[in-house]
C-alpha cells in the first residue's frame, strides 16, 4: 500500500518552512491481493456481469396483441354472418308474401325499405370495437348490393327480389333507386359509424321519415303540395315527424349503449332541424334528376353535420 506523508527535510539547509514530500512504502498489515484494489498502474479488470435480468422477447409481446386480433376478426366475421343472413331473411319473408300476392308489392317495397336499413343501424353495436368493425359491417351492404347489379343486369334473374323492391316490376330498377340506397348505407358506415349521430340521423331520414312518407302519401295524399304535384302534404307531414322520431330513437339507443353523450334538450332541436331540412329537399320536384335515396340522406347529413358541429 502507498502512503503519502509530509517530513520536513533534514539534509537540506532550506527554510524550515519548507517541506517535500517523500513516498514511504509500508507492508499492509493483512496482505491482501493487489488485484483487488484499483491502481492507475495496473491494466484494469474485466467487467463480469453475474446477471443480467431477462428481456421480454418479442414473440411475447406481440403474442397478445394477435391473439387479440384473431378474437376481433373471429368476432366481426360472425357478426357479419348473423346480419346477412338476418338481411337474407327479411327480404325473403316479404318476396314470399308478394308473390302469395299477401302484400302489395308497393307496400313491400316500403317495408323492405325502412325496416333493412333500421335493422343495419342497430346492428353496428354487436361489431366489436376494431378499427376494421366497420368495413365487416359494410360488407352486408355490399352484398345486397350485389345481388341487385347482378338481377338489375339480368345475370342472375331473381323475381322474387324485383317484385318485392321495384315499383313497376322492371329489372332496371334495381340498378337505381335500391342501389343508391345501399351505397349509403355503405358511405354511412364507413365514414360515420358509431363515433357521430351524423350517420344515424341521415339513415333514420332515410328509412323512416322517407320510407313512411311514401306509404301515407299513397293512402291519404289527395292534397299535394302546390310547386310539386307528385307530393302531398300527408306525405311530407309524416316525413317530417316520423324522420324525427326515428332519429330521436335511433340516438337514444345509442346513448344508452354508451356511444353518444348529448345533451337532449339541445338535441331536440337539431334533430327537428334536420328533419325539417329533410322533409323540404324531399318535397323538391327533383325526382327525376336526383333519386330521394340520394337527395335525403345527403341532405340530411350536412344538416346534421352543420348542426352537431356547433
Amino acid at each position: 500500500m502507498t502512503l503519502l506523508s509530509f517530513t520536513p527535510s533534514r539534509h537540506l539547509n532550506l527554510n524550515p518552512t519548507t517541506t517535500f514530500v517523500s513516498i514511504v512504502r509500508r507492508p499492509p498489515l493483512n496482505p491482501v491481493p493487489s488485484s483487488l484494489f484499483f491502481c492507475p498502474t495496473s491494466p484494469p479488470l474485466p467487467l463480469h456481469i453475474l446477471y443480467r435480468p431477462p428481456r421480454p422477447s418479442l414473440s411475447l409481446v406481440s403474442a397478445p396483441r394477435a391473439a387479440s386480433s384473431a378474437g376481433y376478426l373471429l368476432h366481426d366475421a360472425g357478426a357479419t354472418a348473423l346480419v346477412l343472413a338476418g338481411a337474407y331473411t327479411l327480404v325473403l319473408c316479404f318476396d314470399n308474401l308478394t308473390k302469395r300476392n299477401l302484400l302489395q308489392q308497393s307496400l313491400s317495397r316500403k317495408l323492405v325499405h325502412i325496416s333493412s336499413g333500421l335493422l343495419f343501424v342497430l346492428s353496428w353495436p354487436i361489431f366489436s370495437t376494431s378499427t376494421e368493425a366497420r368495413y365487416f359491417a359494410s360488407v352486408v351492404p355490399l352484398f345486397n348490393g350485389l345481388r341487385l347489379l347482378l338481377s338489375g343486369l339480368s345475370l342472375v334473374p331473381n323475381e322474387g327480389l324485383v317484385k318485392s323492391v321495384t315499383r313497376e316490376g322492371n329489372p332496371k330498377e334495381l340498378l337505381r333507386g335500391p342501389l343508391y340506397y345501399v351505397l349509403i348505407l355503405i358511405l354511412s358506415a364507413l365514414v360515420f359509424w358509431r363515433e357521430s349521430p351524423v350517420g344515424v340521423i341521415s339513415l333514420a331520414m332515410m328509412c323512416g321519415g322517407d320510407g313512411v312518407a311514401d306509404i301515407m302519401g299513397r293512402r291519404f295524399g289527395s292534397i299535394k303540395i302546390p310547386y310539386n304535384q307528385k307530393k302531398s302534404w300527408a306525405g311530407s307531414i309524416s316525413m317530417f315527424v316520423f324522420g324525427f322520431l326515428v332519429s330521436l330513437g335511433m340516438l337514444y339507443y345509442y346513448s344508452i349503449l354508451g356511444y353518444f353523450n348529448l345533451d337532449w334538450m339541445d338535441t331536440v332541436q337539431k334533430v327537428a332541424f334536420v328533419s325539417l331540412v329533410a322533409t323540404a329537399v324531399e318535397s323538391l320536384p327533383i325526382t327525376e334528376i336526383v333519386d330521394d335515396n340520394i337527395s335525403v340522406p345527403l341532405a340530411s347529413m350536412a344538416a346534421a353535420y352543420f348542426s352537431f358541429s356547433l
